[in-house]
């Protein structure tokens, strides 16, 4: 099982904060945001992690987490030279990936969850996790029959459920098929979502669900709730 953490983007939501650094290298408490999913795929057993970033700051994060070595992990560095998407980006570890199967998570998401249990028991197709959340137009809200997820749609006007997805994913390697396949969005960009929705067409999408904290730290409110949990946690406290 191979990691991908993607830290890609330019954090324009976070402007001022991002005019000089990225994003997913802002403090979160006392460690930088991208240690967060790093240390999920690390409690999920996980030490194989791919890093994409745009190249702006690339040096950066290799300045900052070296070789995966002060984690007992090897890290893996690939730049993303123009912001296409996350499903461009996540394209970009087809190489690194070699057929293996592989947990994806998005750089600024912070899960209190461990995951070890439900990433080792990955048996192929993808997996989605999901969450209740109070405001789901923010994100892509799974229509669900039961425990089945039957669609995804991304920031509709009106949900269909509370449950949204987070940004951790599990997939096999045809993910890079459906990628070589998908069209560009009305954004000009290649989507998750609709990868997604292609394993959901072929029946070949399981979900788990978040039950701890999650927060997807790229906007000022997320970025002080994750804060505030973060200095919460009693192994942070000075």
């Amino acid at each position: 099982m191979k990691g991908i953490i993607l830290a890609g983007g330019r954090g324009t939501r976070l402007l001022p904060l991002t005019k000089i650094t990225n994003k997913h290298l802002l403090p979160i408490f006392n460690k930088a945001m991208i240690e967060y999913p790093l240390q999920t795929l690390l409690r999920a057993g996980i030490t194989d992690i791919l890093i994409i970033s745009g190249r702006e700051h690339a040096g950066d994060f290799v300045e900052y987490l070296g070789s995966g070595s002060d984690y007992s992990a090897d890290f893996t560095y690939k730049v993303q030279i123009k912001a296409g998407g996350i499903a461009h980006a996540l394209y970009l570890a087809k190489e690194f990936v070699d057929g293996d199967s592989m947990t994806v998570i998005l750089g600024d998401n912070i899960f209190e969850d461990d995951f070890k249990e439900k990433v080792s028991n990955f048996k192929g197709g993808a997996k989605l996790f999901l969450k209740e959340v109070s405001d789901p137009e923010r994100f892509g809200v799974a229509t669900l029959k039961g425990n089945k997820v039957i669609k995804i749609v991304e920031k509709p006007e009106k949900a269909e459920s509370n449950f949204v997805t987070t940004g951790i994913y599990q997939f096999d390697k045809n993910v890079f098929k459906i990628i070589e396949k998908l069209k560009p969005s009305a954004r000009g960009e290649l989507e998750l979502t609709d990868v997604n929705n292609a394993y959901i067409k072929k029946g070949q999408m399981k979900a788990e669900f978040v039950t701890g904290f999650w927060s997807d730290a790229g906007i000022f409110d997320s970025l002080a709730k994750s804060i505030i949990w973060a200095s919460n946690k009693d192994e942070n406290k000075i």
